[in-house]
Order: structure tokens, then sequence, then C-alpha cells
């Protein structure tokens, strides 16, 4: 049959009939929208009034809060500030000289208390302003030994194996342990350091997943909600007297946000696997769990604390968007650094309407959402 002008229109067509369907498609499918981040520009326009908040607020002698833990928040704030880009401000040079001061003869960084806690994130300090120099090597290497005297290891079969506490004697904690294992990678110490080891064998004992590394008794009594996630103490489960919250009623421990991305974190800056058990358990609960309006398991306590350990994770996981357990994609740098711009007060600060840990502490609780903040831009 010879293509006549009226039969190529009519195999013409359905053709033009599926490129004006496709058309349709395409302009009516949402688009793929590649994972943002905020502006350094948006985040000095919040840090700056972070900044102009702790001129009002620093002491004559440089610190923030020495009352409540001696040098600990004016370190965390030249850790924040210097991470954010105003090291060179004179608020913070000026509170370096005060955490300078508590420098003592055994290495650590400290006033009469919180050794470890205090030394431990006064070396991260140091090690923020020693980039790409070495006026501060000599603190770091001798921060580092006194902090390796404090950590329990001695008997592996006991709990506090391992771990560290507010001041090395006593019993260890999560928290405390974490900020140990961060600082000494912060201060070049190997993955494969015994210190690091021992203390990873401790934070496996605060995970709620029984198998071979946590060998605890609550462990085994974990609800399924609390599975994969962390707790602060594994001594809680026995010991005596006035009930704790944080306890189940079969004899578990709760898991809470803060605590398991800081376990998280740990694992990852220790060089542990994505793949291994522990990692994918801590991942599975987190993607249950994820918010940033809360602290999961203990809701508005400890919430700036949350965020700080929260945005870490995050940066040591290496993803740029996170999927939560119903399949949603989070940009997880966008949301925090909206979270953080939403409750910022209008002095500059961040202060918690809970009082718990002392996070209605303004200075505290500044300092963790300067450290927060730091984590929202994207590596290069």
């Amino acid at each position: 049959m010879p293509l006549t002008p009226s039969r190529f229109r009519q195999l013409l067509a359905p053709v033009a009939g599926l490129a004006l369907l496709a058309a349709l498609v395409a302009v009516s499918e949402p688009r793929l929208v590649q994972a943002a981040a905020p502006t350094p520009q948006e985040i000095k326009s919040v840090t700056d009034k972070a900044v102009a908040f702790l001129k009002t607020k620093q002491g004559a002698d440089g610190s923030f809060a020495p009352k409540l833990g001696g040098p600990g928040i004016t370190a965390l704030i030249v850790a924040g500030l210097t991470r954010n880009g105003h090291g060179n401000d004179p608020v913070t040079t000026k509170a370096l000289k005060y955490l300078e001061g508590k420098i003592q003869k055994d290495g650590g960084i400290y006033e009469q208390r919180l050794a470890n806690y205090t030394t431990c994130i006064a070396l991260m300090a140091f090690k923020e302003l020693n980039k790409g120099g070495t006026e501060y090597k000599v603190v770091i290497e001798n921060a580092t030994k006194f902090l390796k005297t404090l950590q329990n290891a001695e008997d592996t079969k006991n709990v506090m194996f391992g771990g560290v506490g507010y001041d090395g004697s006593g019993r260890p904690d999560l928290s405390n342990t974490h900020f140990f294992v961060e600082a000494l990678i912060a201060a070049g110490v190997p993955q494969n350091d015994p210190a690091i080891k021992n203390a990873l064998t401790f934070i496996s004992r605060c995970q709620n997943l029984p198998g071979e590394a946590q060998d605890q008794e609550f462990a085994k009594k974990a609800t399924e909600d609390d599975k994969g996630g962390f707790i602060y103490n594994p001594l809680m489960a026995g010991a005596k007297g006035k009930k704790d919250a944080r306890v189940t009623e079969v004899g578990g421990l709760r898991s809470e946000g803060g605590m398991t991305y800081a376990g998280l974190k740990s694992f990852l800056y220790a060089g542990v696997g994505k793949d291994d058990t522990r990692v994918k358990a801590a991942l599975n609960w987190v993607s249950r769990h994820y918010s940033l309006e809360e602290n999961p398991g203990q809701k508005d306590a400890g919430l700036y604390y949350y965020y700080h350990t929260f945005a870490k994770a995050m940066d040591a996981l290496g993803e740029d968007e996170f999927t939560d357990a119903a399949g949603k994609k989070h940009d997880w740098r966008q949301e925090l650094f909206e979270t953080l711009k939403k409750r910022q007060n209008a002095d500059g600060s961040w202060a918690n309407t809970n009082q718990a840990f002392l996070e209605n502490t303004p200075e505290l609780s500044t300092a963790y959402a300067l450290l927060a903040l730091s984590y929202c831009t994207p590596k290069k």
C-alpha cells in the first residue's frame, strides 16, 4: 500500500500520543531531589548569634560556668567555636588561656573532680586548635597517657571492664566511655590499641543485644522496642533501692537515643564495620526511632546532648541521607540545622526547659548545639 498523507497521519497518531503521555508523566511525577545541606553562610548566621551571647557569659578568667563542671563546659565551647570557624575569636582565645591553666602535672586537664570527662573534652578542644601545628602536641600526648590510667582494665569478666567513669574510679558509664574513645582517636591512638579495644568491650555490654559480645542478663530481657539500642549504665540492672524509670518491669534496661548514637559513634570511630552485628542492630534501632523532636526514650531530657551525639554518629556513618524504618529519606544535616535554628533563643543561646543533666544552663546547651552545627556541613 502506498504511503499516502492520510495513512502517514494514521501511523503517526499513536507515536504522538505516547510522546504526549510521556510528557504528562514527566510533569506529574515528583522529581528526585538531591540531598541538600545548609550553606556556610546559613550556619554562620546562627553561630554568630551564639558568639554574641557567649561574650556576655564569659568570666573574667575566660571560663564558662566553672562551678558546674570545672573546665568542662569551657572546653566544649572552645571545640564548638573552633569547629565552626571561630577559633581566632577573642572569646575562644580567652577561653583557651583558661583551659591552659587547668593542665595538671599528671597530664590531666581538670580541677578537683570530673577528671576523665573534662580531660577528654579539653583534649579534643586542643586537638581542634592544633590542626596543622604542634603547639599542643605535648599537652595532647600527656593527656592521653593520663586518660589510659583511668580505665577499668583488670577483670575481663567484670561488667566494668574497659569502662571509664567521671573520675576513673568507681562505676563507669557509656557517656564517659564514649568521650574517652573519641578523645583517644582524636589524639591519634590506633584503633587496635588495647585501651580502645577494652572500651569497646564495655560499650558492647551497654547494648541491648544479647550475644557473644554482650553477656549481661538485662540484655536478654530487652523488649522488642529496646533491642539494638544502648543504655547509660549496665550496673543499673542490679541496683538496689529506689526503682529507676529506665529499668523495665522484667529487669531489662530501656534504650536511649543519646546513648545509642554515642555507642554507634564509638564503634564507627574505632573502625568497626557497618556489616558488624552490633552496628547493624544499632542502625536498626535508629531507623525505628529516628527523631529530632525528642531524645527517644527520654523525651526532652538531655535533648542537646542528644543532638550532638546524633550529629557525630551520622557524620561518621558517612551518608548524606538516612532512611528510616518507614522508608522515609531524611536529609539529616538540613533537618538538624533547621531544628537547631528553630530552637535558638533571641539572644543567640540554646537552653532546655527540662532541667535534667543541667541543660537548663544555656552555656552547656549552647556548647552542645555549636558542636552539632559543626557537623551540618558535608565533608569535602
